[in-house]
């Protein structure tokens, strides 16, 4: 059965110095949620107090309701997978298997019966007699992988398991991953610095920064709808493109590049923050190139020059100036652009962020169940 975990004004300290400042986070039974942030923002901190690891400074963690402070790592019903695997390269994958059950005693047909169930799960019978040397990268996190599995946990931890594989290699271990979490049905936390991996694998994404959580929700709401400029300019890519805008009338005046914008109404109440300095996020598929893509209103063209462009096979990013503002725009129809060439964008109004200048907080109203 699936595990709910419930964090509360949870604290770190190393000596003075903060590491993660107090968050309150709760973690649904049986979801996937994935901690993302740039290195030093105290998810992997965050993990290892979860998983035993780390002493707790101040808050508390529980899990299914009881409270887990005190708790040694290995009662705490948690199986953690590490960016370096930590496999015994002396044992065979077999060994490295059985190795915590024989730790518990429990009887050779329970050890045989796990084992067999994660060798058929992660497709291990090739290489059960072979050390860890003998093994790939993704054939070695399979065992690490398989390790955590046998201990049949209540929650999987995963601490950037896939950050030493290639990029094919990441590519399939994450649909591996996903695949097994999805079958068993096991709460997971996962952390990554990888925004890409957050993006695909995550039911719930919690965004970190210097200690704090920015902003947690779906992938798409995360997205679609980023609580301030870090989590936007963090989340997607290639990153939003951020430019000055100043609300003026109901219209957003765009001095950059000559327009001036009618926004949807619903999405900004614009007229709560007329003469107010703001930046408008657009990613790039939101700067719409003319003649190659979707069609957007005509008040908001302006056109900009080429600086260069990288073809992907199924779109062209296109790396662009409009005097000192630099942006990049995504074209569906794939292509190379000369440098230099002049080209006509549009502005797709319906999915724009704004941003207030000063705090860099989002000036979206408030959904109905965001209240």
């Amino acid at each position: 059965m699936a595990s709910e975990i419930k964090i509360r004004d949870l604290v770190k300290v190393y000596g003075r110095l903060p590491v993660v400042r107090g968050i309150d986070l709760d973690i649904p039974a049986g979801s996937f949620t994935v901690f993302v942030g740039p290195s030093g923002c105290g998810k992997t901190t965050t993990l290892r107090m979860i998983a035993g690891l780390e002493s707790i400074s101040h808050g508390d963690l529980t899990v299914d309701g009881v409270r887990m402070n005190e708790t040694p790592s290995r009662d705490r019903g948690v199986a953690m997978v590490f960016q370096s695997y930590a496999l015994y390269p002396h044992k065979t994958v077999r060994e490295n298997l059985e190795f915590s059950l024989k730790l518990e005693k429990l009887p050779t047909a329970e050890i045989n019966r796990r084992i067999d169930t994660a060798v058929e799960v992660l497709e291990l019978d090739p290489y059960m007699d072979r050390k860890p040397e003998a093994l790939s990268g993704g054939q070695r996190q399979r065992v690490a992988m398989g390790r955590a599995l046998v201990r049949e946990p209540k929650v999987f931890l995963f601490d950037e398991p896939l950050s030493n594989l290639d990029a094919k290699l990441r590519n399939q271990m994450r649909v591996e991953i996903k695949r097994l979490q999805r079958q068993l049905g096991v709460t997971t936390v996962y952390v990554t610095h990888d925004q890409v991996e957050a993006m695909t694998m995550a039911d719930m994404i919690v965004v970190m920064r210097d200690g704090l959580v920015e902003q947690t929700g779906s992938p798409i709401d995360i997205f679609e709808n980023p609580a301030n400029q870090f989590v936007a300019g963090f989340i997607g890519t290639p990153q939003m493109n951020f430019i000055d805008v100043t609300i003026a009338g109901g219209t957003l005046n765009v001095p950059d590049f000559g327009v001036h914008l009618t926004m949807p109404k619903g999405r900004f109440d614009l007229a709560a923050h007329d003469g107010q300095a703001a930046v408008m996020g657009a990613r790039p598929e939101h700067l719409v190139p003319v003649g190659h893509g979707a069609s957007v209103e005509t008040d908001s063209h302006f056109e900009a020059e080429i600086e260069f462009s990288e073809m992907l096979g199924n779109e062209t990013l296109l790396f662009c100036r409009k005097g000192a503002v630099k942006f990049v725009a995504r074209m569906q129809n794939p292509r190379m652009i000369e440098p230099g060439e002049t080209m006509t964008f549009g502005i797709d109004t319906d999915r724009l962020n704004l941003f207030d200048k000063t705090t860099g907080e989002t000036l979206r109203q408030p959904k109905a169940n965001d209240i």
